[in-house]
């Protein structure tokens, strides 16, 4: 049974190489995605609580027509998931 991966910046999946960021040398990285993380560094300076805002923000725009998502939910949810990820772990 295979472990999904997610990155350990956004909490996005990492299902397939064309997500996967990418280390100095051109090396896929199978911690972060490629919106996240590309040659090598982080493509943003932000906090936790910014990266949350974005993601928020993705989140409400993917589901946009889902009724049944819940943004309080997917917010509490992104506090509680977020600081374990290796990027935000004090």
């Amino acid at each position: 049974m295979e472990h999904t991966l997610y990155c350990q910046s956004c909490g996005m999946p990492l299902d397939s190489e064309e997500v996967m960021g990418t280390e100095a040398g051109g090396a896929r990285t199978r911690e972060y995605c490629t919106y996240c993380y590309k040659d090598g560094a982080y493509t943003q300076d932000v906090t936790m609580e910014e990266m949350i805002e974005i993601s928020l923000k993705r989140m409400k725009e993917l589901f946009k027509e889902d009724p049944a998502f819940d943004e309080a939910q997917a917010l509490a949810q992104m506090r509680s998931f977020f600081p374990g990820l290796k990027r935000w772990k004090a």
